[in-house]
């Protein structure tokens, strides 16, 4: 894997269009009939729990969290990551998800969930959800749908439909935490 001069940042409002161009780039138009959409669908996305990378002042990559709730459990849904194709390979999406996972844990978040692939996430945390019985609003393949606690635990007992959490006041991340 070739490194590259990756800045990192929060999210910020003026960067939605490069963010929304980037996932039509990166997931076309099928995008809007995946579990993992359908299941964000009109629920704003925690702007303070999500990350972009940039090589120079060029947004190359993002990662968003989501609130949602499985169960009558909190939890954040990871994604969607994005990786422009020239910047594949070179650490940004991982480097990303590392970043989200630290603010979620160290905002007192405590699940994460996503639709993705276990070669790629198992070594940043994840798990597949089999044993966790978690469904979803849409069909999916099971083996994607994955989950990473973080910490120690708060995985036992988690089940039931992950749906979305449909109102968020402003600056409430703090209510969304999962105190088991």
């Amino acid at each position: 894997m070739t490194e590259h001069p990756f800045t990192y940042r929060l999210e910020l409002p003026t960067d939605s269009v490069e963010i929304e161009t980037l996932h039509a780039e990166a997931f076309g138009p099928g995008r809007f009939a995946r579990a993992a959409f359908r299941l964000r669908e009109g629920i704003p996305h925690l702007p303070e729990l999500s990350f972009v990378a940039l090589v120079d002042d060029t947004l190359v990559a993002s990662v968003r969290l989501t609130p949602i709730l499985i169960g009558e459990r909190s939890a954040l849904l990871l994604g969607p990551l994005a990786v422009k194709p020239d910047y594949k390979g070179r650490g940004a999406g991982k480097r990303l998800v590392r970043k989200s996972a630290d603010a979620a844990r160290g905002g007192g978040h405590s699940i994460l969930l996503l639709v993705g692939d276990l070669p790629y996430y198992g070594p940043l945390g994840f798990e597949q959800l089999a044993p966790y019985a978690i469904t979803l609003p849409a069909a999916v393949d099971p083996e994607r749908v994955l989950v990473s606690g973080l910490a120690p635990g708060v995985l036992e007992g988690l089940g039931g439909m992950a749906r979305p959490i449909r109102s968020v006041p402003s600056g409430a991340v703090s209510d969304l935490r999962d105190t088991r």
